[in-house]
């Protein structure tokens, strides 16, 4: 049975001499695995093999059977067209570290629309932004799915919550037992990263190299904390490299 479906591509890898097997984060079937044939052929017909690139947004037609773990796509085509973030180094990177992260935290092909659809936001203000926003984002993007998959931060920071504390996931009022949580300082800029309600307002909260870098492998903790078949991302090194 056909059905229509936006998507986000997250990774594309060749099959035989002409195919690709594409992973797509759909709106209405969550993340699932297409066989794209002729996607690599010389013909001009397969120029549309350009349109599979990690990140790109589609609106697909596509074949959907429950008990197969590949399926088929009828038709594709891009339902946004980035103006700068293939581009722009910048942009670029951030915008793999999105997939990345996405790859790595979403496991089983639920249907998640509210997720899709904040993803796909975060993307086009990405692809709007200035380079300050775009350094910001990778932070946002993590608390935000945090929240979207189940184990948000509680509370607000305080004079009388001043500590975060990552594996309860909850402001206190002085530091836990253990390593994973964050000063006073650090809690408050996630709690002001937490309340921009629009991810081109993130120049609002100014942050240093090292600020970023800290935050981001502290956020990433608070994933392994709560997510147990979590591994470690690729992106971040590459990330700070291009930020730095």
């Amino acid at each position: 049975m056909l059905h229509k479906t936006p998507g986000i591509v997250l990774r594309a890898i060749k099959y035989g001499e002409t195919s690709v097997i594409v992973s797509i984060f759909t709106e209405l079937f969550g993340v699932q695995s297409y066989i794209v044939n002729g996607a690599r052929s010389s013909k001009p017909k397969a120029s549309k093999g350009n349109l599979l690139q990690p990140g790109n947004m589609l609106d697909l037609v596509v074949y959907h059977q429950e008990q197969k773990n590949i399926q088929r796509i009828s038709e594709y085509k891009m339902s946004y067209i980035y103006t700068s973030l293939h581009v722009n180094i910048v942009k670029n990177t951030v915008a793999l570290f999105i997939i990345e992260l996405l790859q790595k935290s979403l496991r089983q092909p639920e249907h998640q629309p509210a997720l899709f659809y904040f993803t796909t936001t975060t993307l086009q203000a990405l692809d709007l932004s200035s380079t300050q926003v775009a350094a910001n984002i990778p932070l946002y993007f993590t608390l935000k799915l945090a929240d979207q998959l189940g184990f948000r931060v509680n509370g607000h920071f305080s004079n009388y919550t001043p500590y975060l504390d990552l594996q309860e996931g909850v402001y206190t009022d002085l530091p836990p037992h253990h390593n994973y949580h964050l000063d006073a300082t650090n809690s408050e800029i996630t709690d002001r990263l937490l309340s921009v309600p629009n991810p081109l307002d993130l120049d609002k909260v100014p942050l240093n190299k090292e600020r970023r870098r800290f935050l981001l492998y502290a956020y990433l903790d608070f994933f392994r904390l709560h997510l147990p078949d979590f591994t470690e991302l690729n992106s971040p090194p590459i990330l700070h490299e291009i930020l730095d």
